[in-house]
């Protein structure tokens, strides 16, 4: 089954678009408002005035920052699986395979 996508219009540097999404109407609306704010502060500080140029920058660091969550996401899942498996290792044996006490 398919989820139900939402039309919502968002503006981004002044133009509007209209998305259809799976997400929420004010997840979207977050989405594209960190965006628009990414590239005015590429373009603010400067160094970028061509609007597609700053876009394709905001983007480069926007998919940076999913790397690195990505990255550290793995990171705490092997921490959890690390002490998962020595917290096993502590239990009684009948409570190591996710038994009751009462077998």
């Amino acid at each position: 089954m398919t989820a139900r996508k939402n039309s919502t219009s968002v503006s981004i540097l002044g133009e509007t678009y209209t998305l259809r999404t799976e997400a929420s109407p004010e997840r979207t609306r977050q989405v594209a408002e960190h965006v628009d704010q990414l590239v005015r502060r590429i373009m603010d500080a400067g160094g970028v005035v061509e609007t597609h140029k700053a876009a394709v920058l905001a983007a480069l660091q926007v998919t940076d920052e999913l790397f690195t969550a990505r990255s550290e996401l793995g990171e705490v899942s092997r921490g959890v699986r690390q002490l998962s498996d020595e917290v096993r290792r502590l239990l009684p044996p009948p409570l190591r395979n996710g038994e009751g006490a009462d077998g």
